[in-house]
């Protein structure tokens, strides 16, 4: 199944309606919910809390149907024009199949999460074409930094161009702060696909995994032992999902366990082994993740990836 043609959502102005939506994990506190709707102010938006936004159903916001009642409530909301989701945590894929994509294409919104709400983000774009935005969670105290980047993707109809960036710590490759380290050299064109590597890996073999043909693929994740990294691109390799990327930008792998009580590898020698053989540019480092300073990554948007400069160009517009 080939992926749909783009589809731009309108660009949010001032005084947009952003449905605040919390379509995975419970919240974690109270303040959870006025925190974000104090950031949507502060960008010049006028929030809207989903009727469920608070409920809590073991480590789920809400029963499936709660939470399938208030996304697709903000979907066929005409008064809403993008939907923001508070938090990732786990629940998504649970709800994937009674998403209303048809609403969603007659009247493309915008659609901001990352974490496990990747899973949400691959599949409106893979089925709907709309350009989905892997960026930060409402309920999130932006840093300037992510502010920034998330502005630019979803206020301007231009493309973004180079993207700014912060480079990956001092205890990623022994590598010094600031840097972007070039894992493979080379430039490379696609659309961009990706985000959480656990969650792109619970999309294989459905409708949702994303067409990665000629894409430039960026991942990161959190809490995960260095061996379950490698499991998953082992999989992925073996569904030949890796065979066609134009390049790879791998973002931070927050908080991993390198060793286990058998030994130890390089998180380089994992990448190396998986993405060394594909002759594609890779090159790890960019903030894309669970760190304070983000980017916001339109999914489905022609990017150039400089693995020798360490930098990422957005080509098109995210929004119209």
């Amino acid at each position: 199944m080939g992926s749909k043609p783009i589809v731009r959502p309108k660009a949010l102005k001032q005084g947009s309606r952003i449905g605040l939506v919390a379509p995975a994990g419970a919240l974690l506190d109270q303040d959870d919910v006025r925190r974000a709707t104090e950031v949507c102010r502060a960008l010049g938006f006028e929030p809207q809390v989903s009727p469920n936004a608070g409920q809590k159903h073991g480590y789920l916001a809400g029963t499936d149907e709660e939470r399938l009642a208030d996304l697709n409530g903000a979907i066929r909301d005409s008064a809403v024009d993008a939907l923001w989701c508070l938090r990732g945590g786990y629940g998504v894929t649970r709800i994937l199949h009674a998403v209303d994509y048809e609403a969603l294409a007659q009247t493309p919104k915008i659609l901001i999460g990352y974490s496990d709400i990747t899973a949400l983000l691959n599949a409106v774009t893979r089925i709907t074409g709309i350009v989905t935005f892997h960026g930060p969670i409402a309920r999130a105290n932006l840093t300037d930094f992510s502010r920034e980047h998330l502005e630019r993707a979803v206020r301007h109809p231009a493309p973004a161009g180079r993207l700014g960036r912060v480079g990956c710590p001092d205890e990623v490759l022994g590598t010094g702060q600031g840097r972007i380290v070039t894992l493979q050299s080379g430039t490379a064109e696609g659309p961009l696909a990706g985000g959480n590597l656990t969650l792109l890996q619970a999309l294989v073999g459905t409708r949702y995994f994303p067409d990665l043909h000629g894409a430039i693929l960026f991942i990161e994740d959190v809490g995960e032992d260095l061996y379950r990294v490698d499991r998953v691109l082992a999989h992925l390799r073996s569904v030949g999902a890796l065979d066609r990327l134009a390049g790879v930008a791998v973002g931070q792998f927050t908080e991993m366990k390198k060793a286990t009580p058998d030994g130890a590898l390089g998180f380089d020698e994992i990448l190396e082994t998986y993405f060394g053989p594909l002759g594609v540019p890779v090159a790890y480092g960019f903030p894309i993740g669970h760190v304070d300073d983000q980017w916001t990554l339109p999914l489905g948007v022609r990017a150039r990836l400089d693995a020798n400069a360490g930098e990422l160009d957005l080509l098109e517009a995210a929004v119209s």
